[in-house]
């Protein structure tokens, strides 16, 4: 059975959407702004069911799909904070979040996450940190996380394979793609050899690692 045959089975599967998350999902294919993928919200359903919780950082907005996907499916009183520095998107994923009833939930900071991670405080830790922003960015926003993470909090990082670019050698991709494919080969090593972190590797979706604090 191929890949495509298997995802498509497996997706046969997932929950029906709620009305309003379907037509954004829907919106996001035809305007081609890219969203989380029916994989990763199945995982993100299932870990927020599971962890229950009540504080969530989303490094990547976009048209807000995914903070309304896990604003959805999270306890009452969880609050997220999502960051988005493309000044086009904003004003969009305000709008969503507020069509949603969602614009108390929610907080979206506005402004490169580089900056805002470091400035950015609380006093018990995000238990659910979700990094879904520039790839090429992940290595140097890691620290800042690794401190804003909650001592029983997990890091859920999407997209770490580049659509299988991040197998070849460098040299087997186009020049401009080559400093973020080292850049995420060194996220993933990062994550892997950090002696403050456990983390697991899972090729679904287009490739999502898990880490938690030893």
């Amino acid at each position: 059975m191929t890949d495509a045959r298997m995802q498509t089975f497996l997706h046969s599967f997932d929950k029906e959407l709620p009305t309003y998350l379907c037509e954004l999902e829907k919106y996001a294919k035809k305007t081609g702004v890219p969203i989380i993928r029916p994989q990763m919200q199945s995982l993100l359903r299932f870990l927020i069911t599971w962890k229950k919780p009540m504080n969530i950082l989303e490094v990547g907005t976009a048209i807000g799909f995914s903070a309304l996907f896990m604003s959805e499916y999270a306890p009452k009183n969880c609050h997220i904070t999502t960051i988005e520095k493309y000044e086009k998107r904003i004003p969009l994923a305000k709008e969503n979040f507020s069509k949603a009833g969602k614009a108390d939930a929610i907080t979206l900071i506005e402004g490169d996450a580089a900056d805002v991670l470091l400035r950015l405080s609380t006093n018990e830790g995000f238990d659910l940190i979700f990094m879904d922003a520039a790839k090429g960015q992940y290595i140097h926003f890691l620290e800042s996380i690794i401190r804003l993470l909650s001592p029983s909090g997990i890091i859920v990082s999407d997209n770490i394979l580049q659509e299988g670019e991040l197998l070849e050698s460098k040299y087997a991709i186009t020049r401009r793609n080559r400093t973020i494919h080292n850049r995420m080969r060194e996220y993933i090593y990062a994550l892997t050899h950090d002696d403050r972190l456990e983390t697991v590797i899972l090729p679904i979706a287009d490739g999502i690692t898990l880490s938690v604090r030893k």
